[in-house]
């Protein structure tokens, strides 16, 4: 993880003085784990999760709060405001700060979406299939979320069928029992000697 972070920082910016890292996948792939780790290695990085831009009424229709709120900003070398939406009093809550720093993560369902790609410095994308993704949602939210489910996974269908993710991805992320395997993605132009092998445990095989 160490090695990758490390390259994510050698990056040029791609929004203002920022390298912005998107983490998509499947609802339930583990990109919010993933995400963490990776900030963790970056050194604290800001990680902005989508589930905080996103709501209810608006799934995946939240671009523009989006690049009104966090991209324009980061654009300008500003911090940004956003306002993180509260799922169980379905609710927007007080503005938090976002500061523009050398590295920031976007993480969740859509974070690689057509109209974000311009602005990352890099997609990642979580390698697993969308019912196995679903099937660990699922059994994580148990029996209460199961209605909100059935919505989501309609939702995210209908998403990346007209505005597909993992074509884009420069990186393939999979979870292993060591750690993580990172490859090229289909829209990297990485040849074969950057394939990796990323391990919470120990640094990289490149």
């Amino acid at each position: 993880m160490r090695d990758l972070a490390t390259r994510l920082r050698r990056l040029p910016p791609s929004l203002g003085p920022v390298r912005l890292i998107g983490v998509d996948g499947h609802a339930g792939s583990g990109k919010s784990t993933f995400a963490g780790h990776l900030a963790a290695a970056l050194g604290g990085a800001p990680v902005l999760r989508l589930d905080d831009i996103s709501s209810h009424e608006q799934l995946f229709e939240w671009t523009d709060r989006l690049l009104a709120q966090v991209i324009r900003p980061l654009a300008r070398g500003e911090s940004a405001h956003y306002t993180p939406y509260d799922w169980r009093a379905r609710a927007f809550g007080p503005p938090l700060p976002l500061p523009a720093a050398p590295v920031v993560v976007l993480e969740g369902v859509g974070a690689g979406r057509r109209a974000l790609r311009p602005h990352l410095a890099r997609l990642l994308w979580m390698e697993l299939p969308r019912e196995e993704s679903w099937t660990r949602g699922r059994l994580r939210d148990g029996a209460e979320q199961r209605e909100f489910w059935d919505g989501w996974v309609e939702a995210e269908r209908a998403h990346f069928a007209a505005d597909p993710s993992r074509p884009h991805a420069d990186l393939l992320v999979t979870q292993t029992p060591e750690g993580y395997e990172v490859l090229p993605g289909p829209g990297s132009t990485a040849g074969p000697d950057q394939n990796m092998t990323q391990s919470d445990e120990s640094s990289a095989l490149w």
